[in-house]
């Protein structure tokens, strides 16, 4: 799993050096020659689509996705545990819901072409699902590491304290 998250985040930032190489030929092309390329805009469009949600599923994997810890500081290690175990249900559930939705939209417009680029629109959103289901696997597996830890004894609390 390791090596898909770095995977993961590798293609994210060739992906958004891609795009920024793009963004800066379109620039260029606009306000030097006076003729910006036609393809920029969408090629620039459906990278940040890919990339982002390359880097969102890596981001579940690591564990740097945005949170607020405030509320699990403030309990006792036994109910954070609760929580973190409830928060890594709800975000394979999400994941689960982007996979489910996601395979849809990309069968619904398979036929739209991107005109600029004449390539599907299914294939801008390719990403969806496939890091929907990395996105419900990688919660998953926190999920069941954040229950392993709870029953070797680590930080383990009494009875009345989980209550």
């Amino acid at each position: 799993m390791q090596r898909i998250s770095d995977f993961l985040i590798k293609l994210g930032a060739a992906g958004l050096v891609l795009m920024t190489a793009i963004i800066g030929w379109q620039v260029f092309g606009r306000f030097v020659l006076n003729d910006s390329p036609s393809w920029s805009e969408q090629a620039a469009l459906i990278l940040m689509i890919w990339y982002v949600f390359f880097a969102a599923a890596a981001g579940v994997y690591e564990g740097f996705h945005i949170r607020i810890a405030l509320l699990e500081n403030s309990l006792s290690e036994g109910r954070a545990r609760m929580v973190r175990r409830v928060i890594h249900a709800l975000v394979a559930g999400g994941g689960t819901v982007l996979l489910v939705y996601g395979a849809q939209l990309v069968w619904l417009v398979r036929d739209h072409v991107v005109p600029a680029l004449g390539i599907s629109r299914g294939f801008a959103y390719i990403p969806v699902p496939v890091c929907g289901l990395l996105i419900a696997v990688f919660a998953a597996l926190h999920f069941v590491r954040e229950g392993e830890s709870a029953g070797a004894g680590e930080g383990k609390t009494t009875e009345s304290e989980d209550i």
